[in-house]
């Protein structure tokens, strides 16, 4: 007996999944995923931004830094971490973790989950826009490898700031953008109601990601989605970081960092 075929997503339907209050977020991947975890904390310039965390752990015995947008579960969680969205101080901790790794000669992997960096006027006030620059720069030239993976929504230069690497992985039902369906319908068309033809326009999703050469690799989700089941979400996401890292160790730094640097400065390039 046939089987009925699974309908497919639409732009809309994952950018709803991407945004599941019960999707795992980045204190479920490193409860599963790593044997430890030692959080680092402050930029020493201004503050412990909480709306990012990071720090040395371990990933099937390879020891690596983790760089990660920090989401809540409660709404008292959410508020503390500013729902995911960074302040400068934020992106200059990553910045700062990130120049660890490089001494000590450990790999990065970057965990994206925003909807975009804090657009409020302190954050502008402390530089917002230089912070996250100044890691887009940073990173296109640090000597070790890194690894993105888009695990929730990866909204604009927020995403961006931590998301400069060697490969661009994305879960299935993530979804990665200049900027958000509303956002998007609200200056095309003054009407957040048109959402949903905005995400189509967008291509957020990994496949369209995929098919454009933005991500390198796209990861499977269970049918129902990452938060119908954790352990194996995280499995397949675990699976995937170290085979990279594996295949990443075996090119030297001078040239990993040359692709990394040609990787991205070929994006948006067009004939005609």
């Amino acid at each position: 007996m046939a089987t009925k075929k699974e309908t497919k997503r639409s732009a809309w339907d994952i950018v709803q999944l991407a945004r599941h209050a019960e999707r795992p977020n980045i204190h479920d991947y490193i409860a599963l995923m790593c044997e430890d975890f030692i959080e680092l904390h402050g930029d020493r310039l201004y503050s412990d931004d909480r709306g990012l965390i990071g720090g040395f752990a371990t990933i099937g015995g390879q020891k690596v830094m983790i760089i990660s947008h920090r989401k809540g579960r409660t709404v008292e969680e959410n508020i503390e971490a500013n729902f995911g969205m960074a302040n400068p101080d934020g992106y200059r901790k990553a910045m700062r973790l990130m120049r660890l790794a490089e001494k000590y000669g450990l790999p990065v992997v970057s965990f994206i989950d925003t909807p975009g960096a804090y657009p409020g006027s302190e954050a502008e006030a402390r530089g917002q826009a230089e912070a996250i620059a100044h890691n887009l720069e940073f990173m296109s030239t640090l000597k070790t490898p890194i690894v993105v993976v888009v695990i929730g929504e990866g909204g604009s230069g927020g995403a961006l700031g931590i998301a400069v690497g060697d490969r661009i992985l994305m879960l299935q039902n993530a979804v990665y953008s200049v900027i958000s369906p509303e956002g998007c319908a609200g200056i095309l068309w003054r009407d957040g109601s048109k959402a949903p033809i905005a995400a189509e326009a967008l291509k957020l999703t990994a496949e369209s990601l995929k098919g454009l050469g933005i991500i390198d690799q796209i990861i499977p989700e269970p049918k129902g989605g990452a938060h119908t089941d954790y352990k194996a979400t995280a499995a397949a996401v675990k699976k995937a970081v170290l085979a990279q890292l594996a295949e990443l160790r075996k090119i030297p730094l001078d040239r990993l960092v040359a692709q990394r640097y040609d990787k991205f400065c070929a994006m948006g390039r067009f004939n005609g």
